[in-house]
């Protein structure tokens, strides 16, 4: 359970910027199915990550 949201918060720190198009100076633009995809992983992360702390 502590594990889980420690890991969804580094996620969303390095990904939710990036979606958002914080690069976008430097030409890295990535399109709203791109940043869809980077938020949805998240989601997908935790899910991962709490069957892995189950079967423990």
């Amino acid at each position: 359970m502590i594990q889980n949201p420690g890991w969804a918060a580094a996620y969303n720190v390095v990904t939710l910027p990036l979606a958002a198009g914080v690069l976008a100076w430097a030409g890295v633009a990535p399109s709203p199915a791109v940043g869809a995809l980077l938020m949805s992983a998240s989601t997908i992360v935790v899910a991962l990550n709490a069957q892995l702390l189950r079967r423990w």
